[in-house]
């Protein structure tokens, strides 16, 4: 029988055998094409079931949307993305001129850190008069730390930037919650609601969200429908038109809910 301390070798039998584990992905990016004809370059989280690797339609034509209405829209205006994911519209809202540009998703430092790197990788398209920040925020929470990045004084946020984050019904609630928190109670203050139902079956449970906005104190105005040239996920079911189009709302405060 060894003794305790006696040495006993066990070669490799620990080591795990070489390509036992899938390598991580390599992080992958998309350009986004401004109207202006400048490109937003982000860094996507391909692994990561709350980013996918892709820029989803409802973010680019959310940034288009933002830029061809920034004059009235953004600039010196706060601006306040729910669920940034890679963060193309508070990037394209910094780069137009917005006072501060809050970029937030999920609190996952997978995702807040990516956000940042995308921050800082535009950091030379950003005016110095603009300030674009990132942070973590899930849905529903106590809102103290987004207002914390608005200038003294001031009681909200002038747009609400929310491009893909009606899909999930259950969230409905925490949503509202968190747009009456931080959407400024003024008649200008305007929330966008930008989506595509890529799962068409569930667009009347979407669809939801906004009758229970207007319960909440908001009114609701579709803008537009647009038709994208292709779908973004090729293999998934349902109308197809449905999934190549982007619906968008702009949803503001009722009159009697006003300061």
């Amino acid at each position: 029988m060894a003794a305790a301390d006696d040495h006993i070798e066990t070669g490799d039998l620990f080591q795990d055998p070489e390509g036992f584990y899938e390598p991580e992905p390599e992080p992958t990016y998309a350009d986004h094409q401004m109207l202006s004809g400048q490109t937003v370059r982000v860094r996507l989280v391909g692994s990561h079931p709350l980013y996918g690797n892709l820029l989803w339609n409802a973010g680019r034509t959310s940034a288009h949307y933002i830029e061809e209405h920034a004059q009235d829209l953004i600039q010196g205006k706060d601006v306040l993305e729910i669920g940034a994911a890679a963060g193309v519209p508070s990037i394209i809202a910094a780069i137009k001129g917005a006072r501060n540009s809050v970029m937030t998703d999920y609190p996952d430092p997978d995702l807040v850190g990516n956000m940042r790197f995308n921050a800082e990788l535009s950091t030379s398209m950003v005016p110095s008069t603009s300030s674009l920040h990132v942070d973590g925020y899930k849905w529903g929470n106590p809102v103290e730390p987004l207002l914390a990045y608005l200038p003294p004084g001031s009681s909200g946020f002038d747009v609400l930037i929310m491009a893909d984050v009606v899909y999930s019904w259950r969230e409905h609630g925490n949503l509202i919650k968190t747009m009456q928190n931080t959407l400024k109670k003024t008649a200008d203050a305007v929330a966008l609601v930008i989506f595509t139902p890529y799962e068409p079956w569930f667009l009347p449970r979407t669809e939801t969200f906004f009758p229970l906005a207007e319960n909440n104190g908001f009114k609701v105005e579709k803008i537009f429908e647009k038709l994208m040239d292709a779908v973004l996920f090729e293999n998934d079911h349902g109308d197809e038109r449905l999934r190549r189009t982007v619906f968008g709302y702009k949803i503001k405060w009722k009159e009697d809910q006003l300061n």
